[in-house]
C-alpha cells in the first residue's frame, strides 16, 4: 500500500512514544548528538494525506507537515514519480559542471508563479537559510551597499549570517558567536503586543522602521530589507495592515532591496501562493525552501533579472544546489498546487480552524491571541489579561495532545504560542478530530 493509500484515521495502540520508539530512542541517545532535538520522538514508518504512522503502529493526526514542507501531503503520488522516475536516471551531476532541464523548469516555474510580471531570474540551493544567505550576497553586489535590516523576532536560519539576522537567542543562537557584522534590527509590527493598540501598529512601527533606518543607519548605506511576510518561528506573527507596504515604499525610494523570507509561507500555506500577495506586495527578491519539494531538500531564490544578474559569473552556486532528483520533486509538487486547487484548499481550513480556535478563546482566559492566514494559524497563551507570557500551559498542551495522537508544534520569542501547519491534503474529519483534541487539553488546565 502506497504512503498515500493509508487510512484517514486516528489509532493510538500504545503510550506515545511507544516502546518500539524509546527503544529507538536509546540507540539515537548514543549515536546522534544531543543538540539534535525532537518535539516527538516518535519513530516514523509511513505517512500521507494528514496521518504519520509510526514504528508502534499508532496513527497520529498530522498539523506539522514536518514544519510547512509536506504541504501536498506526505509521498504525494507525482512527487514519488517524478523523483522515482530521476533516480533511476541520474542521481547528480552538479549543474555548474553539466547541467540538465529540470533545474531549469524549476526556475521557469518559479519566475512565473511568483509575485510580480517583471522580468525574473532564479537560483535554487538546499535550504531555506542557504537561500537567504544567498539572497543577501546578491543584495550587497547588486547595490554595493552592506548594511541589511532584519526584524524582531525574526528567524531565518542556523548558519552564521542567518543566526546573525535570527532574533531568538536560545536555542538558535547561544554560545555560537561571534556573528557577521553590518546587521540591524527593527521593531516588528506585532498588534498584540503592540504598546498603543493594535489599530495604531502599522503605521506607528513603519514610522519607527523609517526613522531608525535614517537616523542610525542611513538608507544610503541599507544593501536589502529582509522580512517574513508572516514570521514563523517568532510566534505566526502577521504584520499589521499597511506596516509592510510602508517598508517597501520606503525601500523603493532608497534603492534597497526588500527581501521577502517566504521559506514558511510559501506554496498555498497560507490562502495565496505566497503570503506577500495578501497586501500586494511584490518583493524585488523572494526566497523559498520548505514546501517546495514535496519533502526533498531544495530552496530558491528568485528575483528581479536585472539583481540577479549583477552578480559575476561563478559567484552563485553549490554541489548540491538544485539536486536532480529535488527537482523533479518539485516539479510534482507544483503540479499537486496547481491541480488540486490547493491554494483555495487552504483557505477553507483557515476558516474552519480559525472558526473553532476562536471558540475556544471565547471560552478560556489563557487564549490570549487567535491568528493566521490558511493552513498557518496559531494561539498565544497568556496568563490573563495582562498577557503575560504562558510557556508553562504550552508545556501542558502539547504534552496531552502528544499523548492523544496529534503532532503540535510550538513557537514564539517567548515560547508560549501553539503553532499548526497541516498539510493541505488533509479531511476536514481529522481536522475537526484534532481540535477536539486540542479542545479537550484546554478543559483539563
Amino acid at each position: 500500500m502506497a504512503a498515500t493509500e493509508i487510512a484517514q484515521s486516528r489509532r493510538v495502540v500504545t503510550e506515545i512514544p511507544g516502546p518500539k520508539s524509546l527503544e529507538l530512542q536509546k540507540r539515537r541517545r548514543a549515536a546522534v548528538a544531543q543538540g539534535v532535538g525532537s518535539t516527538l520522538p516518535v519513530y516514523v514508518t509511513r505517512a500521507g494525506g494528514g496521518i504519520v504512522e509510526d514504528i508502534d503502529g499508532n496513527a497520529l493526526i498530522d498539523f506539522g507537515s514536518g514544519i510547512a514542507v509536506t504541504n501536498v501531503g506526505n509521498a504525494d503520488r507525482r512527487v514519488v514519480e517524478r523523483a522515482t522516475e530521476q533516480l533511476g536516471r541520474f542521481t547528480h551531476t552538479c549543474f555548474m559542471i553539466n547541467p540538465y532541464e529540470s533545474y531549469v523548469e524549476v526556475c521557469e516555474a518559479l519566475n512565473r508563479i511568483t509575485p510580480g510580471d517583471h522580468e525574473k531570474r532564479s537560483i535554487l540551493l538546499n535550504s531555506g537559510a542557504e537561500a537567504v544567505e544567498n539572497a543577501v550576497k546578491i543584495a550587497r553586489s547588486a547595490t554595493g551597499r552592506q548594511a541589511v535590516v532584519v526584524f524582531d523576532h525574526a528567524y531565518h536560519g542556523r548558519t552564521n549570517l542567518t543566526m546573525g539576522l535570527t532574533a531568538k537567542n536560545m536555542p538558535y543562537k547561544q554560545g555560537f558567536g561571534p556573528f557577521a557584522g553590518e546587521i540591524y534590527r527593527m521593531p516588528m509590527a506585532y498588534a498584540y503586543r503592540w504598546p498603543t493598540g493594535p489599530d495604531n501598529c502599522g503605521p506607528e512601527a513603519a514610522a519607527m522602521v523609517v526613522e531608525q533606518i535614517t537616523k542610525q543607519i542611513g538608507a544610503d548605506n541599507v544593501a536589502a530589507v529582509v522580512i517574513e511576510p508572516i514570521q514563523g518561528e517568532g510566534g505566526f506573527i502577521e504584520p499589521a495592515p499597511g506596516f509592510l507596504p510602508a517598508v517597501v515604499e520606503f525601500c523603493r525610494a532608497n534603492g534597497i532591496v526588500f527581501v521577502a523570507d517566504e521559506v514558511q509561507t510559501g506554496f498555498a500555506r497560507t490562502g495565496h501562493m505566497f503570503a506577500c500577495e495578501h497586501e500586494g506586495i511584490v518583493p524585488d527578491l523572494i526566497v523559498t525552501a520548505k514546501g517546495i519539494a514535496g519533502g526533498l531538500p531544495l530552496s530558491a531564490v528568485t528575483g528581479r533579472a536585472e539583481l540577479m544578474d549583477a552578480v559575476h559569473g561563478g559567484g552563485l552556486g553549490g554541489t548540491y544546489g538544485g539536486n536532480p532528483a529535488a527537482c523533479a520533486a518539485a516539479l510534482g509538487s507544483l503540479e499537486a498546487i496547481e491541480s488540486d486547487g490547493l491554494v483555495q484548499r487552504a483557505r477553507e481550513i483557515g476558516d474552519l480552524m480559525l472558526g473553532r480556535l476562536r471558540e475556544m478563546a471565547d471560552r478560556y482566559e489563557i487564549i490570549g491571541d487567535v491568528r493566521g492566514r490558511g493552513a498557518m494559524v496559531a494561539i498565544e497563551l497568556v496568563t490573563g489579561q495582562d498577557k503575560e507570557p504562558n510557556p508553562e500551559a504550552l508545556a501542558k498542551i502539547l504534552a496531552h495532545c502528544h499523548a492523544r495522537g496529534l503532532i503540535l508544534l510550538s513557537a514564539g520569542t517567548y515560547g508560549n504560542v501553539i503553532r499548526m501547519l497541516p498539510p493541505l491534503a488533509i479531511g476536514d474529519e481529522l481536522l475537526h478530530e484534532g481540535l477536539d483534541i486540542l479542545a479537550e487539553a484546554f478543559e483539563q488546565i
